[in-house]
C-alpha cells in the first residue's frame, strides 16, 4: 500500500510552511524528510495524517484521505507525534491499547488478541517494565518508545514518524529504528519519517526528502542529498561527509587555532 502526496501546501495563516510539495511511498519503502529547523517536516507530515488542512492532495492506494472519515484513516495509517495529549494518569497498557480502538467492535469493546498485542509490542521496544507506569511519569525516552508501542499496535500498513529518536540515548535509538525497519520489511509498510540526525537518516532510509523553508530542495539517495555543499548552502554548517560502506556519516570540521588542543 502506498502513500502519494502531489502538489500539496499548508498555510497558517499567511504564512505558507509547506510550498507544492509532492512525494510517493511505496509499499515497503522508507523516506526520510530532513531539513534545518523550521523547514515544515512536521506540517508536512501532519498533512498526510490528514490532521492538519492543505491543499493539494494526499492519497493512500488511490484514495483522497480527506474523503475518509478519522476510523477509516486510522486502519490505514499510525503516526507517532513529539507531543501528543495522553490522558491524565492513564497507564502504560491502557494507552498503548488505544492503538486497537479502530478494531473495537459496534459496542467498542476490546477484540480477542488485544492484550498479547499491546504485550508483545511493549516487549518489542524493551518496555515491558513500564507496564503499569502512569505515561506521565515516563521520562523522555521511556515515553517516546511507549508512543512508538501503540503505533505498532494499530497494525497499519502507513507509518509516519515525527522524530522518533527524539529523546532517546544511542542504543535505543538504534533498537527503535532497527525495529521500525524490520517491521517495515516484515509487514511491508510505507514508512515516512522527520528526523534530525542525517547520519541516522543515511543509514535506515531509502531515500531523502530534503526541505527548506517549506519547499523541496533536494530529493533522492543519501549521498545525492548529503553533500558538502547542500549542508553547507541549507543548513549553515561546515562539514566533511563521509561515505561508508553502510551509509554516510556526518562530521563535524573545527576551525584551526594554532597552539590550541583539539
Amino acid at each position: 500500500m502506498s502513500i502519494v502526496a502531489k502538489d500539496v501546501s499548508v498555510r497558517f495563516g499567511k504564512r505558507t510552511v509547506v510550498d507544492h510539495v509532492s512525494l510517493a511511498v511505496e509499499q515497503g519503502e522508507w523516506l526520510a524528510v530532513i531539513g534545518p529547523n523550521g523547514a515544515g517536516k512536521s506540517s508536512l507530515l501532519r498533512a498526510l495524517a490528514g490532521v492538519v488542512p492543505c491543499q493539494g492532495r494526499v492519497e493512500i492506494d488511490g484514495a483522497p484521505i480527506d474523503r475518509m472519515a478519522p476510523r477509516q484513516r486510522a486502519l490505514h495509517l499510525a503516526m507517532v507525534v513529539q507531543n501528543p495529549v495522553v490522558p491524565e494518569a492513564i497507564s502504560v497498557t491502557d494507552y498503548v491499547a488505544l492503538g486497537r480502538t479502530p478494531y473495537n467492535g459496534v459496542l467498542g469493546g476490546a477484540q480477542p488478541g488485544d492484550d498479547a498485542r499491546v504485550a508483545a509490542a511493549l516487549a518489542e521496544l524493551d518496555a515491558t517494565e513500564l507496564a503499569e507506569r502512569p505515561v506521565d511519569t515516563l521520562s523522555g525516552g521511556e515515553r517516546q518508545r511507549v508512543l512508538l508501542a501503540r503505533a505498532i499496535v494499530q497494525d497499519t500498513p502507513v507509518l509516519l514518524l515525527d522524530e522518533p529518536t527524539t529523546a532517546l540515548d544511542v542504543g535505543h535509538q538504534q533498537d527503535v529504528l532497527e525495529l521500525v525497519d524490520r517491521l517495515r520489511r516484515d509487514r511491508g509498510l510505507a514508512v515516512v519519517m522527520t528526523i534530525h540526525d542525517l547520519t541516522l537518516a543515511s543509514r535506515y532510509a531509502d531515500r531523502l526528502l530534503l526541505l527548506v523553508d517549506g519547499r523541496e530542495a533536494a530529493s533522492g539517495l543519501a549521498p545525492d542529498v548529503l553533500t558538502e555543499a547542500h549542508l553547507s548552502r541549507f543548513y549553515g554548517a561546515d562539514v566533511r561527509v563521509l561515505c561508508l560502506e553502510d551509509g554516510i556519516a556526518i562530521v563535524p570540521r573545527r576551525p584551526f587555532h594554532p597552539g590550541v588542543p583539539r
